[in-house]
This record gives structure tokens, sequence and C-alpha cells, in this order.
């Protein structure tokens, strides 16, 4: 394997996750917003989709270690990982427009939303364990794979962004033709810029493996890797935190701003989002020289406790002021940020943990943990939002919006009275049901953060010092 990169992988590598960031932010960001405030479904049925997304979640972690045995076992002309990352953006790209277009009525929406959700999911899985599956294969080389650790992530976060900041400004008052628009733009990036990472990059030549993995030998890899094991079930945790506040933001606008006032604020946070993730990126190669990931994580993890307490008392022990919010918020994404690079680190150095001490390398199966702890993770977010919004009544209210929006598109009524109504619906939140909303999205992140920090103080012993050893030790 080569410890430096050629130009055109690196940056084709790397500028390739602006498309499909972009698209992975479009779904897990949106889809649910989409279907709550656009489908005026019953809560019955808003919990059986909710139900169905959780399913199909579990499955996609699931099958996200499978597709890492698929592709160990590939033997292609064009390369290990290159066709699964063009198949997969291709296939996805279409499913992602089917999602945002196709809208039968009542349970026929239920049934497709899930069948198209499964899809969503097992596209996704082909393009993602690939993508990732490149990152540890392209060098060993601790520099190296942290400085594209950090140049990919700041184009991870322009593609999320860029969907993040806009969707909010162009969706209320007429959401349903505006999905529409913005579902086709992304699908389109997600084929271009994926179309640039599998003709730029230039895979390492591997040794063929004389016999093909199987699912025993999947267990028997992770089983025997205790550290994987550790910084897996750590990485599950840690998404939990990441992920419901984003799935809870919008909603936590509409609350505290109204729904027409809201795409501005949301954007202004968004900004905060896109600053504090870019610049934790852009300056985790810097820290990882000066900070070993132990005290990194200690800082993290301390911040995050402050961001957090303080999210939770805004508008009631602190003011309710734009300008603090925003403070809060670039705290906790920056933070948040600079965590979930160094928990990627560490699932991939287990990679040479385990070809140190049973002399094989499995880039794509361990890999895949990553993926599986996300996939895994937003089910359990999906379920514990769907039951807070439904709890605290919040759900009632945007059913009443998506009423309106389905008006505004049969050209029933103006956007303008669309939006004055759902004001209405929105000023008629008991300040007991926003607490309660406001507990849900608080609580439940600081209880994963800190299992996921005591697992990783614990469990995980891979230090810079011991890594060094492993990869000379892979050398000899």
């Amino acid at each position: 394997m080569r410890d430096k990169l050629d130009a055109r992988t690196k940056w084709s590598y790397c500028i390739g996750a602006t498309g499909r960031d972009a698209a992975y932010a479009l779904v897990s960001m949106y889809l649910i917003l989409y279907v709550q405030y656009t489908m005026n479904l019953t809560s019955a049925q808003f919990a059986v989709i909710s139900g169905a997304m959780i399913l199909c979640m579990v499955w996609d972690a699931i099958n996200d270690l499978l597709m890492g045995i698929i592709i160990e076992n590939t033997h292609f002309k064009m390369g290990k990982f290159k066709p699964w990352i063009l198949a997969g953006s291709l296939t996805n790209a279409i499913v992602i427009v089917c999602l945002f277009t196709i809208r039968p009525s009542g349970w026929g929406f239920v049934a497709f939303y899930s069948l198209f959700y499964l899809l969503w999911g097992m596209t996704y899985t082909m393009n993602d364990i690939a993508y990732w599956g490149v990152l540890p294969s392209l060098s060993s080389d601790p520099g190296t794979r942290d400085s594209l650790v950090t140049i990919m992530s700041i184009f991870v976060c322009i593609g999320q962004f860029s969907v993040a900041g806009v969707v909010p400004v162009v969706i209320a008052g007429n959401a349903v033709k505006a999905y529409r628009i913005v579902a086709v733009v992304v699908a389109l990036c997600l084929i271009a810029f994926q179309m640039l990472t599998a003709f730029g990059i230039k895979e390492n030549d591997r040794e063929e493996q004389k016999d093909k993995l199987s699912l025993k030998d999947m267990y028997h890899i992770f089983v025997r890797n205790d550290q994987l094991v550790a910084a897996g079930i750590a990485s599950i945790f840690f998404n939990i935190t990441c992920n419901i506040l984003i799935i809870f933001g919008v909603n936590f606008f509409y609350i505290e701003y109204g729904y027409s006032e809201s795409g501005n604020l949301v954007f202004y946070f968004t900004v905060m989002y896109g600053l504090g993730m870019l610049i934790s990126q852009a300056s985790y190669a810097t820290l990882a020289k000066h900070f070993t990931r132990q005290k990194m994580l200690n800082v993290c993890f301390a911040a995050l406790l402050i961001g957090y307490a303080c999210f939770m008392g805004f508008g009631y022990v602190l003011p309710k002021n734009v300008v603090l919010l925003n403070a809060i918020g670039f705290v906790i994404f920056f933070f948040q940020g600079l965590m979930n690079l160094v928990i990627i680190v560490m699932i991939n150095n287990t990679i040479e943990y385990d070809e140190a001490r049973f002399h094989e390398r499995h880039d794509s199966v361990i890999s895949a943990v990553r993926s599986f702890s996300v996939k895994l993770a937003g089910g359990i977010n999906q379920g514990l939002s769907t039951l807070v919004l439904i709890v605290s009544g919040i759900y009632a209210k945007s059913r009443s919006i998506s009423a309106l929006e389905i008006e505004v598109n049969r050209g029933e009524i103006s956007s303008e009275a669309a939006l004055a109504e759902a004001n209405r619906y929105i000023g008629e939140i008991t300040t007991a049901q926003g607490i309660l909303f406001r507990v849900g999205m608080v609580l439940i992140p600081l209880i994963a953060l800190a299992i996921s920090y005591m697992i990783i103080r614990k469990k995980y012993h891979i230090d810079e010092a011991e890594y060094a050893k492993l990869v000379e030790k892979t050398r000899t």
C-alpha cells in the first residue's frame, strides 16, 4: 500500500463527497419533515411510516455489513470499489426523485414510502460502503490519512450545508413543489460528483483472496477485534447524539418563532452548523499533531455538555436571543464535528490492529461499521423523535399545516393565506408541550453522548503510540 497519494486521486475522492452528502442530508434531515408537513397523514399512518423507517434502518445497518462482504469479494476490471460507487449513486438518485415526487394518499402513501425508503437505504449502501472503504485503503500513513479525512470532511460539510441551508428558506408556503425541485437538483449533483470519484481515483493493486468471505467470516472478524467492537458501539451512541438535534431542528424553530418566519432563522443556524463543522474538520489535522485523540475527546465531551445545557435553558433561563442561539449552535456543531472525526479515525485504525494480529486486511468490512452505526442510530432516533412529536402534541399541529400546503399545491389558497393560518396553528402550542418537546430534544443526546464517551475511555486503547507500532508490524 502506498503512503502518499497522487493529486488526482486525492481531490477526486474528496470533492466527490459534496454530491453524496448533499443527497444524504436531503433525505436524513428533510424527508420525514416532507412527510410531516405536506402529506396530512393521521397519527396512526405517521407512526406506521416511522415504524417502517426504523425497520428499514435496522435492516440497512445489517445490509451495510453484508455489502462489506460483497465488496471484499468483488473482482471487477474497474476495481474493487469504483463499480459500487457508480452503481450506488445512479440508482440512489432515481429513488430520491421518486420519494419526493410520487404522492399517493393515505395508506397507499404509507406502502409506497415504506418500499422506496427501503430501496433508498439499499442503493445508498452500495455507494456508501464502497466510498468509505476506499479511504483506509489509500494510505496507512497517519499524517496522510488525517489530511485526507480532513479535506474530505470539508467537502462533506459543503454538501450538507448547501442542502441544510437552502431547503428551509424555500419550502414554507409552497413545500410540495419546492421539495420536488430540490430533489431533482440534488439527485443530479449526486450523480455528477460521484462520477468524478469513480473515474478520477486510482485504486491500489491488491492481492487476490484465495477464498471468498462469508457471513461466518465476517462474524469472526468482528468478534476477534475488541477495539472495533468498542469503537463501533461508541459510534452508535455518538450518532444518536448528533442526529437527534438535526431531526428536531426545524420543528424547534417552528415552535419558537412561527412557521413563516423560521426559514431565514433556520438558514442562519445552518450557517453556524456549516461553520462549526467546517472549522472543526479543517482544524483536525493540525490539532491531531499537538493533542492526542483522548485529549480531544475529553474537551469535546465537556464542551458538548455545556452546549446542550445552554440549549435546554434557551428562552427559559437564558434570554431568547437569536445571536445567543447561534453561538450555542456553533459550539455544539464544532465539537460534534471534531469528536466525529476522532471516532472515524479510531474505527479506521482498527484495520491495522486486526491486520497486525491476524495477518489479514479487511478494509471494506471494518469500514462498514461506521455506516452501520449511522444507520442503526438513525433507526433509534426515528423511533424516539416520532414518540416525542406525538406525545408532545406537535405532530397534530403539523398535520394541520400539511393540509394547508396541499391546498397551496392544488391552487386552492395562496401561499400568504397558508402562512398566516399556519402561524395561528403554531401559536396554539402550549408552554407545557414546548417544554416536553425540548426535554426530548436535549436529554436523549446527552445520555447517548455520556455512554459513547465512557465506552471509549474504558474499552478503547489504540492511542497514537500503539497505532505507530501496529503500522510498523504490518510492514515487516
